[in-house]
């Protein structure tokens, strides 16, 4: 796959949350691969994480969940995150991935739709 330009939309995305624990994120990065939202869920941390939340500065240890999905999956993962996350307001950010080796590329592809019984 070539980089995209700045006036095309990014074919695969590298989204990230955050949660307060590492149970949680490992179960996130889990739960959206199992569901074939996402090829791939990694997990890191801690993180420090300073924001402001009620009108005052927090601070507080954070794990951060990556996952690697085709651009058209993102509607759907974005919701499925949503709906499972602990927080009131989770990050659900998406960076474009503008170049990558072509067959890992691929992978992420076929690895987030659904499975065939020929397969």
């Amino acid at each position: 796959m070539a980089a995209t330009s700045a006036n095309q939309q990014a074919e695969y995305l590298q989204v990230q949350t955050t949660t307060d624990s590492r149970a949680e994120a490992m179960e996130l990065a889990r739960a959206a691969v199992e569901a074939r939202l996402a090829a791939v869920g990694q997990v890191g941390g801690p993180v420090a994480s300073t924001y402001w939340w009620d009108e005052g500065l927090e601070r507080a240890e954070e794990w951060l969940v990556l996952l690697k999905l085709p651009a058209d999956r993102f509607e759907e993962l974005a919701a499925f995150l949503a709906e499972r996350h602990s927080y009131d307001e989770p990050e659900i950010v998406a960076t474009p991935i503008v170049a990558g080796s072509p067959a890992y590329l691929s992978w992420v592809r076929d690895e987030t739709r659904p499975r065939t019984e020929e397969r």
